[in-house]
């Protein structure tokens, strides 16, 4: 397993990052302001990016992995990859839908609920959002502090 930063050309890795977030618009908001790692593993499986938002706080915007490798640790490895690598991190937030299997696994990662930005998804998306049959409303921001 090899993770390594994405110097240039992003947008080739654009369908795994909308498995986590269906609205290219919205990923346009960060994707060139952002670092983006893949996780190779005899192939891609899994990606994120990851924005710096002050002096030692950054925010996981985006992590996916593939379906068909789900639940095998790749995006746990992301994660501790990340906090490895920005060494200056003391706070990393994300944000997520209010969806219990993706914030079992935020949890699982060590992360908390911090707060909730009210109808998030409804406010910034073209079209009603689901996940695991559940409509998203709000913006549920999580953080693990080193």
């Amino acid at each position: 397993m090899n993770i390594k930063k994405v110097m240039g050309a992003k947008k080739e890795y654009i369908a795994l990052l909308l498995l986590a977030d269906e609205q290219e618009n919205m990923i346009d908001k960060y994707l060139e302001n952002g670092e983006m790692f893949v996780l190779d593993d005899d192939g891609i499986k899994a990606e994120c990016v990851v924005t710096k938002e002050a002096d030692c706080i950054y925010e996981l915007k985006n992590i996916a992995v593939l379906p068909e490798y789900q639940r095998r640790g790749y995006g746990k490895s992301l994660i501790e990859y990340l906090f490895a690598h920005y060494s200056d991190c003391n706070v990393m937030f994300v944000g997520t839908g209010d969806c219990h299997s993706i914030l079992s696994f935020y949890n699982i990662c060590g992360f908390t609920e911090s707060h909730r930005i009210k109808n998030f998804f409804i406010d910034n998306y073209d079209h009603p959002m689901f996940e695991d049959g559940k409509q998203l409303v709000d913006m549920v921001y999580l953080k693990r502090e080193r």
